[in-house]
């Protein structure tokens, strides 16, 4: 329905006074025109330097019979305003102005329920004045035009609905009708849509389950006919089946269910521990006690999370360290009264414990939080828990327990850090020191190591261990392992005034605390009293100058130089094999330490507190090839579609069993089987049909 000449031109005016007068800061409001199909329209009078809330609003309907819309009058009070309402409600510097039609919209229901009217029933301009003293300081103009049967006419129904059952309904037959008592554009399958309505919509229709079809014949149908896209097997593997029973909602078969017969294969869980120590113990059998249990210590389970009852398995050491709540740990007690199998018939090791008090608990506890409240008295938490088993062939013949406790506040909390380890020992070891493999290096054994200055020269390679605030005065040591990359760290707490030759050297000790060596054993069973003996002397790189004047370069809260990070870097190889075992060993060894520059940071003021500056260490291994790798030849280099690393195509690799490249079986087996291949592939040849033709020819 087009609107008469005089009101576009009316609405263009407004508009461009809408756009501009803001600019010049009179009171517009926003927006200056609205066209709506509801019975309740909004908008804000903004602007202006006088107060807005001495501004008065009118409403008025404008008449437009004659074909010209009248002047408006402001500051006359103008009662014909039909059935509309006006209601203004104050904000910060604005007005929030709001049209409401007072009546309901009977006048536009029908008495059918499934028509739908093209146009429509309420055309009216209402005109919303603002004034000052009868001066027109700015004007809102509300174009309303509401259709028949729209979902707003409509009072929502109170009954409940009945929901079909899905075995033999679906539950909704048209999902795109969302109006109730109204018709859903592009909804064909809308009930309460007129014939006459859909036609102005049944090229776009809804497809789909949202259109309608609820029940679509599935792709598996052998009465399904595609143009395109159904392989040639299609017919002999297709499904025949009735169109009633569908895998979309509303078509459900009824079946009974029967239990079907126990699989002879099916594996039995065994909920009783299993005992076989009467017979001795293999490797990874875990260890029983008197009373028919399993041995328990916490361990870090493969998702890193620390399982408290883990069985300890036989000939398996670990070193381990769990994160518990401080509130809620206690001593724990259980291997005291504990008798442990031995392995033998009848055979039973009792545990030998001894205790000690932690000396520093900020090694142990974190984020400390302490209620001290009357009458608590102290109670006792496991802070470390150290078990050697002795073992004979297949049997235990000693158990001895060090146990490390703390004595905390009853209500203190926090957090804590326990660690557990179990080590096996044989029964003829005495204090040597255990070899890191024979001859070559495992994996996750420490790298051994000597200082050739001291008496003892036994010594190790260590990293920081950080607990509590992560200082490095409380920071525990732990060795470096063969094969492992790792990285740590500690704090150092440093003031703002403090000596930078000071800080250098003190750096330099953390630093160098972690590497009282000298030597590190080629192999995993160097002897230590014999230097010749597969001994490679520790190359350190550029050295740091801790004596260097403080006052050059530095100033009050900055320090240039200060050694930070400490790299080790372990060159390493294999060596042969020993049982078809690879044998590693370590060619070199190299430490280098790495400077930055220091300056306290401060917040809004450079309060006197301590600043922390960080140490690092880092472990890098690098595996040096046995044998250089063969140079490319030119054709290697000069045809690249021949290059397997290169291309998804590997032509050399055509016959990949019967090629150097696979590693899986002898090559003289795989010589075998191909040749087998070939044998029945002629024969394969001779038999077929051409061939047989021919010979009866």
């Amino acid at each position: 329905m087009g609107l008469p000449p005089p009101t576009p031109l009316l609405l263009g005016l407004l508009f461009l006074l809408g756009v501009l007068r803001p600019l010049w800061g009179d009171l517009v409001f926003i927006p200056s025109f609205i066209r709506t199909s509801r019975p309740v329209a909004s908008a804000s009078l903004v602007g202006g330097a006088e107060d807005v809330s001495a501004v008065s609003l009118s409403l008025s309907l404008l008449q437009d019979q004659a074909g010209s819309l009248p002047v408006p009058a402001c500051g006359v009070l103008n009662n014909d305003t039909g059935n509309w309402s006006l209601t203004v409600t104050a904000n910060v510097n604005a007005l929030e102005v709001t049209v409401r039609l007072k009546k309901g919209l009977q006048s536009c229901s029908s008495n059918k329920t499934g028509s739908f009217s093209e146009s429509p029933c309420i055309v009216q301009t209402l005109l919303v004045s603002a004034s000052d003293n009868s001066s027109c300081l700015a004007h809102l103009l509300i174009q309303v035009e509401i259709y028949a049967n729209s979902s707003l006419a409509h009072n929502a129904s109170e009954n409940r609905t009945v929901i079909p059952n899905q075995v033999y309904q679906p539950l909704g037959p048209c999902p795109c009708n969302l109006t109730a008592g109204a018709c859903d554009v592009r909804c064909c399958c809308d009930q309460e849509c007129s014939s006459n309505v859909i036609e102005l919509f049944r090229e776009s229709c809804f497809t789909g389950v949202f259109g309608g079809d609820v029940n679509p014949l599935f792709d598996q149908l052998c009465s399904v006919q595609r143009a395109h896209g159904v392989p040639d097997w299609f017919p002999f593997l297709c499904v025949q089946s009735s169109l009633a029973n569908s895998p979309f909602l509303g078509h459900f078969y009824h079946g009974s269910v029967s239990s079907g017969p126990r699989a002879a294969f099916e594996v039995y869980l065994h909920t009783d521990p299993k005992d076989s120590s009467d017979f001795g113990y293999k490797q990874g059998d875990p260890l029983m006690t008197a009373e028919k249990a399993y041995l328990t210590v916490p361990q870090v389970s493969l998702a890193g999370q620390c399982v408290q009852k883990a069985p300890v398995g036989f000939l398996q050491n670990f070193d381990v360290r769990c994160i518990t709540d401080l509130e809620g740990s206690w001593e724990q007690g259980g291997i005291i009264n504990t008798k442990i199998k031995s392995g033998a018939i009848g055979g039973i090791v009792t545990p030998k414990i001894i205790y000690e008090e932690a000396t520093d608990l900020d090694r142990f506890i974190t984020s400390t939080e302490t209620l001290l409240q009357p009458g608590s008295a102290p109670r006792n938490v496991t802070v470390e828990e150290h078990y050697v088993f002795r073992w004979n062939n297949n049997t235990i013949s000693e158990i001895h327990v060090r146990i490390i406790r703390a004595e905390v506040n009853a209500h203190q909390k926090g957090t804590m850090t326990q660690r557990f380890t179990v080590k096996f020992v044989s029964y003829n070891s005495g204090n040597e020191k255990e070899t890191s493999g024979n001859p070559g290096y495992q994996l996750g054994r420490p790298v051994r190591a000597i200082d050739s200055s001291r008496a003892n020269p036994v010594t190790a390679l260590h990293l920081w261990q950080s607990a509590g605030r992560g200082l490095c005065t409380s920071a525990t040591f732990r060795p470096v392992l063969f094969g492992e990359d790792a990285l740590s760290g500690c704090f150092l707490e440093v003031a703002i005034n403090e000596n930078c030759t000071q800080l250098r050297e003190k750096a330099v000790d953390m630093l160098d605390s972690l590497m009282q060596a000298t030597h590190v054993a080629m192999r995993g069973n160097s002897d230590y009293n014999n230097l010749s003996d597969g001994w490679l002397e520790i190359i350190r790189a550029d050295a740091p100058d801790t004596g260097a004047d403080p006052s050059e370069g530095s100033a009050n809260g900055t320090c240039l130089d200060v050694p930070a990070q400490l790299s080790i870097r372990i060159l390493f190889s294999d060596a042969g094999a020993v049982e078809g075992i690879t044998q590693q060993e370590i060619l070199g060894a190299e430490t280098r330490v790495s400077s930055v520059n220091w300056q306290f940071q401060c917040g809004l003021t450079c309060e006197q507190k301590a600043d922390l500056f960080p140490l690092s260490v880092s472990v890098q291994f690098i595996r040096i090839p046995a044998q250089l790798p063969r140079p490319l030849t030119r054709f290697q280099i000069n045809f690249t579609e021949y290059d397997c690393n290169r291309n998804d195509v590997c032509w050399p690799q055509l016959l990949y069993p019967l090629t150097r490249y696979y590693q899986g079986e002898p090559y003289s087996q795989c010589v075998a089987k191909g040749l087998l291949l070939v044998f029945f592939s002629i024969l394969a040849v001779f038999l077929s049909d051409p061939w047989t033709r021919r010979c009866k020819a």
